[in-house]
Order: structure tokens, then C-alpha cells, then sequence
């Protein structure tokens, strides 16, 4: 059922199919980064570029947020990584001429794949009320536009200001002390739609909502859980920290609706006998039914409790709070209610519950699979408590591991990115700077669009991401931007968010994280700054880029920051804003005063490899949450029902897909080429709903407001998932998700638990 597209965009809903694999990596990986980044960068860019990702004197990768390992390989990069760069390093460019030729409509009508493979922006491009395609225009100009929508509007908080996980620590930080100083804590940001849950859970129970362990603790481990996530996809270079725990004796448990090939075998392109052989990881395989894993653990801390020994009672007693209420909830769980929710077999369990029993160090590893869901926080405190009750919390090898998904995600809160500023923040930042911040919470990513639906937001400003294609009801979503007076997006590539405006529209070029960033200090001299990030352990390093910048017309985020601060804020602020941008050890240096565990920023961020936050339940087992401990939680175990003929739907990415950025149309592990309009289903739930093999469906989304969503012209996959689920591609399925659909507490879109019903396309 191939619908054509627009003139030069591949055909995206007629895929080949074949079998799923069952490695990862190995040769075919290294043809195809290799491939990509000529294609992209030429043949001797791409050595000079790709040898210099996640070195210590080098640059971090701009995808995921896997830490590195202290002993680096020359190639310490994955596959998807090595795409990243090469799209952020190509030597295409989008021009002027470029938007000239291709008006705002003809933007929005090509796909997500066709936009990011135009190249790099050049120059600031601005779209006027009515007008139909960007034209260039000066920074100064730019400014003005932003600042007079800004200091037009009737209140700081009609204005939001949305973060991606690239944005560097230092520009984050400017960014959040900007909003503040305006008057607003409307600074939603990618966090809200991914870890969030795992940071509300996190918070309350231990303390800190960042994961506990490092790298080194993978190592040490006896068991890992890998809940709700695919490494080799997602993160491919843990799979180099999960074959070197196998051989320090490991084992391995995977949590997943579906069979990975990454946790299958891992072919690891950097060795000989990697390559040849590899390495088998899982152990046990546990095809969970989507949503079911609060309940999974809820019975395994049953089962734990009745084993005599195996509760780790000192700990327990010296380091917890709320066990007795925790102990009768879990004492509770029942075996048929369990194996119902979880789509299991008992001899599953038991032979996980084996292999817990044998483990004294035990780590749990998740994703998305664990935090898109209604009942996602309470699942997340159900794995604290099943850590809790056997010591593995503050014990080397042992920890919650919450794996973010994109690079510097995790460093941006730390940098204030949140739209509930805890108040010692807010006092510190007060102190230092000389303002009074708002206290007020401001928008997350699900009260903003609302915001913008409803015409209480007026000026959207997007530092970095795709934020029309990364959120959910897409429909909705989209609507909301249109009614918006001015869309602003800093950029490096094309997305759909450019196409998708307000009345008036601003995309503003900035310098990637491979690019030489140059500032021009007081004195007149030229000094190349570098820039900090975080990953998703808490390890603290620079990032300097080596390429020469794709336009001289680039600006870096620190300096679009001073800049638009400047021009808003006028003569009235106190904040050295000229200052920060020619210098950023300036913003260190006031990063230090600020946030705890920052201090002597720039001594010791400038030794290699950076430094390690302080984590006070992984180094001192101290808790510092409202009760001074640990607290167990209990809460009624829920997982999602779906009705008959219906199936559960969960959205997840290709291999050749990084977020909202595709890279290309193959889905290669799991056997799928050239198209991503695909739904992959169980043959037996097809053979129930009389679906067949190739066949072309409509994908109708059925929630609680009466509202069907409908994403039409998906082919028909039969594919080894779990009974009664079924997975497509976002954003293409974005659509689905409801906007009121969301997490309690954490308020995480629920994109991986979507009822829906298929019916046969009409052109089918």
C-alpha cells in the first residue's frame, strides 16, 4: 500500500521483512556506521571526526548518555552514535536558497527522515505573520522580534521556554537563570516525557532522583535486571559493560515485551574474537506482558519476605522506613493475579526468583518500558523496595541504574532545568545573582501545551529537540503551536517543529557539540571555551569541539542566551551576561556557588575524564529524603486492561532512529527495511483478529474521553512479541497518545500502554 510522497522522500509505509536477528553489532555495524558517516562527512572528515567522540580531550557524543569507561578504546563510539555525529558533522548545508525554494507548507508535508537529511542551518531565518517561507535576518533583528513578543506579554508566565537533553551544563544554567530573572519557572524540558517518573520515585524514596551506581559497579555485580529497555538499539555501548560483568560472572535477566538481539548475543566490533563469536548476555528471558512489572516485583518481594534469610534485616532495620506497611501490601500479592498481569509462567518466576536469591549484588537497569506508564511510579518504587529488602542499595555492584536516553538530560536538571525548583535552589540562586526567583511551578511539557491550547501561553522558545514530533497527541499538539504569537527553535538541523509555527517564527542556527566554539574575550583576544556535561551515572566531563563551524554565522547556546538576556532584561539586570558569553569558566565559577557538588568547577572539570557528583545513598548510605531513610512504599498494584479484540500498543524507536531523529528506514535487528509505517503483532493475536501477514490496518486509539485517535496505513508485521501487545514507531504514533493520558505524579506522557484497535485500511 506504498503512498506517494513528495518529490525526493523515500517511500516510508511498503517495508521488506525478514526475520528478526539475534546479535548486535559486529561487521554489518561497522559497514554501516561507516557507510553513513562517508555519506555524510567524506571519507577523511569522518576519521578526524569519529576518533575524537567521548575522548577525554575530545567531544561528548550527542546521543545517548551512557558514561565511558575510564580506559577508552580509539573507537569509543557506537553505532547509533557514530550517526549522530555525522549528521551534526555532514557537509550538507540548508540555506536560505534552500527556504526559498521549499515554502512552510511544502516543509509540512515531508517526512521527519527527508527534513534532518538536508544538512546543517546556516543563518537565522525568520517567518512574518502571513508570510509563507522563512527569509533570512540579522541576530539583531532575531532579538528584537523575541523581545518584543516577550516584553509585550502581560505576564512572564505566557511565555515557555523548553530544553533538550543536548544543551550543554553551562547553557542550561544560563537558560534556567534567564527564565527566573524574567519571572517564570516555565521550563518544561525532554525530561518530563521520559525519566521523569523515575526522578518522582527516585526523590521519594531514596532521596535523590539519579541512579546509584557507576560503571565500575556493573562490573562488580552478581545479577542485572534489564527492565523495559533495549540496550542495543538505545544505548549500544552498554552492551560493552554488560559482556565485561558476564565475564566477571554476572547474570543477566531481561524485562520485555519483545526479544531483543542486542540482549540476545553482543558481537563487539572492538575485538577479534567480539567479532567472530561474541558474547550470549541474558540468562533469562522474561516476555513480560506491557505494564505488568510493578506486579512482577510486587511478587517477587512477596516471595523474598517468605524466604527465610533473605532479607537483609540489618539493613533493613538501621537504614529504612515504612517496612510493616510495605511487608503486609507485598505479603498480599497473589500467583494468579501476578501471572494474569504479567503474561508469565510461575516456573518463570521461580527460576528469576533463583537467580535473585543467588545474587548478593544485584543491579536494576531500566528505560522508557518502565516510565511511560499510568502506574509508572509506583512500579519504579516497587523495584527501590525489591533492592531495599536485600541491602542492594550503598553496596558496590548494586544499585538503581535508570538509563537516560539522551546526552546531558540528566546534567540540564542539575542545572535548574525543572519547572519545580526545589526551594534551596531558588535561595541559592537569589543570593548569588541578587533577584528574587519565582516560586510559583511553572509548566511541564503536558501543562504547556495545554497552556498553548488554551491561549495562556503566548511565546514558545525551544532550546534545541523537536518538540512538536517528541510530544504526544500530535493533533492536539500541533494546534496548540498554531495559536502561538511566536515560535522560536535553536537549532542545528531541520525538524518538523520548524514547519509546525506560530504566527511568527524564528529558527535560530547554533554550534554542535563537534564544532570549535570561539568567543572573543575583553581583551580582544580569541579563546576556544569548552563545555561541561553529565551522564547518566553522575560523571561529570568537558567537551571540546575540533570542527570548524558550518556557518560563521553560528552563535553557541551559552551566547544565544546572553544575548536574548540581554536584549529582554535590558539595563535593569545585575547578571554579567556579556561576561558569561565571552568566557564560561565565568559560569562555572558562579555554577560552583550555586549547586551542590559543583564546587571547584573549573579545577576539576579540567582534569581528563572530569569527576564523579557525590550521591550521598551510594556513598554514605545516608537517605536525605523527608523521613532520614530509605522509605518503603506500598501501593495497589495496577496494570493495564484491555478490552476484547483490542490490543496494547507500545511506541518505540527503529535502529536507524535516535528520538524524533531517523536516520534512515531500517529497523535492522528486528528484521525490518526501507519503511517505518509498520505494526508488529503476535501471530497468535493475529490469527484471533483475523489479521494477516502484510496486511495494511489503521491504528484507532481508544481512551477514557470518548476521542478516537487514528493513525492509518500501518503494515501488518507477525512478530514474536508478548500475547495481546503490539509496538510501533514514534513519532508516527504519536498521534495514539492521549494528552490527558498520563503518569500520576510524575505526569510522563503514557506512550507505552496505548489501547487500540485495527481495522483495515480503506485503500488497503
Amino acid at each position: 500500500m506504498a503512498t506517494k510522497p513528495p518529490k525526493g522522500d523515500p517511500v516510508q509505509d511498503a517495508p521488506q521483512v525478514a526475520e528478526p536477528q539475534h546479535a548486535a553489532a559486529g561487521l554489518p555495524a561497522i559497514g554501516h556506521t561507516l557507510r553513513i558517516a562517508q555519506q555524510q562527512m567524506g571519507v577523511k572528515r569522518t576519521m578526524l571526526t569519529l576518533l575524537s567522540v567521548n575522548q577525554k580531550n575530545g567531544f561528548d557524543c550527542p546521543g545517548c548518555a551512557w558514561p565511558e569507561p575510564d580506559h577508552r578504546h580509539k573507537a569509543e563510539f557506537c553505532e547509533n552514535g557514530a550517526k549522530a555525529v555525522a549528521e551534526e558533522a555532514t557537509l550538507r548545508r540548508v540555506t536560505p536558497e534552500f527556504f526559498a525554494a521549499h515554502p512552510v507548507a511544502d516543509l509540512a508535508t515531508r517526512s521527519g527522515y527527508w527534513l534532518g537529511q538536508q544538512g546543517r542551518l546556516t543563518h537565522p531565518m525568520f517567518l512574518a505573520e502571513g508570510g509563507t517561507h522563512y527569509e533570512p535576518v540579522t541576530w539583531e533583528r532575531a532579538f528584537d522580534i523575541i523581545g518584543e513578543e516577550i516584553t509585550g506579554l502581560g505576564s512572564p508566565d505566557e511565555a515557555v521556554f523548553y530544553t533538550s537533553g543536548r544543551t550543554s551544563n553551562e547553557a542550561a544554567f544560563l537558560y534556567q537563570l534567564f527564565a527566573r530573572e524574567l519571572g517564570t519557572n516555565n521550563l518544561p524540558d525532554c525530561s518530563n516525557m521520559c525519566h521523569e517518573s523515575s526522578g518522582s520515585a527516585l526523590s521519594e524514596t531514596i532521596g535523590i532522583g539519579k541512579g546509584s551506581v557507576l560503571l565500575e559497579d556493573l562490573y562488580k555485580a552478581d545479577l542485572i535486571i534489564v527492565a523495559g529497555q533495549n540496550p542495543g538499539t538505545n544505548h549500544p555501548r552498554m552492551l560493552s559493560a554488560l559482556e565485561k560483568a558476564k565475564a566477571n560472572g554476572a547474570k543477566i535477566i531481561s524485562v520485555n515485551p519483545l526479544p531483543e538481539a542486542g540482549l540476545e548475543k553482543f558481537k563487539n566490533p572492538q575485538t577479534p574474537q567480539g567479532m567472530l563469536k561474541g558474547a550470549a548476555l541474558t540468562d533469562l528471558f522474561l516476555q513480560i506482558r506491557i505494564g505488568g512489572d510493578q506486579a512482577l516485583f510486587r511478587l517477587l518481594n512477596r516471595l523474598i519476605l517468605e524466604t527465610e534469610g533473605a532479607v537483609d534485616e540489618e539493613f533493613v532495620g538501621e537504614h529504612t522506613h515504612g517496612y510493616e506497611e510495605f511487608a503486609a501490601a507485598a505479603r498480599a500479592a497473589d500467583w494468579d493475579g501476578t501471572l494474569t498481569a504479567t503474561g508469565l509462567t510461575r516456573a518463570d518466576i521461580e527460576q528469576a526468583m533463583a537467580m535473585i536469591l543467588a545474587s548478593r549484588r544485584t543491579i536494576v537497569c531500566w528505560a522508557m518500558g518502565l516510565t511511560q506508564h499510568k502506574h509508572s511510579v509506583p512500579t519504579i518504587r516497587e523495584v527501590v523496595n525489591f533492592l531495599l529488602l536485600r541491602g542492594n542499595i550503598g553496596r558496590p555492584g548494586a544499585g538503581v541504574c535508570p538509563v537516560r536516553g539522551h546526552s546531558n538530560v540528566q546534567g540540564d536538571r542539575t542545572m535548574g532545568i525543572f519547572e519545580r525548583p526545589a526551594p534551596a535552589f531558588l535561595d541559592a540562586l537569589e543570593k548569588e545573582f541578587g533577584f528574587a526567583p519565582p516560586r510559583e511551578h511553572g509548566y511541564d511539557v503536558v501543562r504547556a501545551i495545554r497552556a498553548l491550547r488554551d491561549g495562556e501561553a503566548k511565546v514558545f522558545f525551544a532550546m534545541g529537540g523537536n518538540f512538536v514530533s517528541a510530544t504526544p497527541d500530535t493533533d492536539v499538539t500541533e494546534a496548540a503551536m498554531r495559536r502561538a504569537r511566536l515560535t522560536v527553535h535553536v537549532s542545528t538541523k531541520l525538524n518538523r517543529s520548524h514547519a509546525v509555527t506560530g504566527a511568527r517564527a524564528l529558527i535560530l542556527p547554533t554550534l554542535g557539540r563537534t564544532e570549535r566554539d570561539i568567543q572573543v574575550g575583553p581583551n580582544g583576544k580569541s579563546t576556544a571555551q569548552f563545555v561541561t556535561v553529565e551522564d547518566s551515572m553522575g560523571m561529570v566531563h568537558a567537551s571540546r569541539g575540533r570542527l570548524e563551524p558550518a556557518s560563521t554565522r553560528l552563535l553557541s547556546e551559552s551566547a544565544i542566551v546572553c544575548r536574548l538576556a540581554r536584549r529582554v532584561l535590558g539595563e535593569g539586570s545585575r547578571t554579567p551576561w556579556e561576561e558569561f558569553e565571552k568566557d564560561y569558566a565565568t559560569i562555572r565559577d558562579r555554577i560552583a556557588r550555586v549547586i551542590p557538588g559543583f564546587e571547584d568547577f573549573n579545577a576539576r572539570v579540567a582534569r581528563p575524564g572530569g569527576f564523579t557528583l557525590p550521591h550521598a545513598p551510594r556513598d554514605e548510605r545516608r537517605f536525605p529524603t523527608a523521613t532520614g531513610k530509605a522509605n518503603f512504599t506500598a501501593a495497589p498494584v495496577e496494570y493495564p486492561e484491555v478490552p476484547e479484540g483490542r490490543l496494547l500498543l507500545q511506541t518505540l524507536r527503529s535502529h536507524d532512529q535516535y528520538n524524533t531523529t531517523i536516520y534512515g528506514l531500517d529497523d535492522r535487528y528486528r528484521g525490518i527495511r526501507n519503511g517505518r509505517r509498520v505494526v508488529m503483532i503476535n501471530p497468535e493475536d493475529a490469527q484471533r483478529l483475523n489479521i494477516a501477514d502484510g496486511s495494511y490496518v489503521d491504528l484507532v486509539g481508544e481512551w477514557k474521553d470518548g476521542i478516537e485517535r487514528r493513525a492509518p496505513g500501518f503494515r501488518v508485521v507477525h512478530y514474536p512479541t508478548a500475547r495481546g501487545c503490539a509496538a510501533a514507531y514514534y513519532p508516527e504514533t504519536n498521534v495514539l497518545v492521549p494528552l490527558d493520558a498520563t503518569a500520576d505524579t510524575s505526569n510522563t506522557p503514557a506512550s507505552k500502554s496505548v489501547v487500540v484497535r485495527l481495522e483495515q485500511s480503506a485503500t488497503d
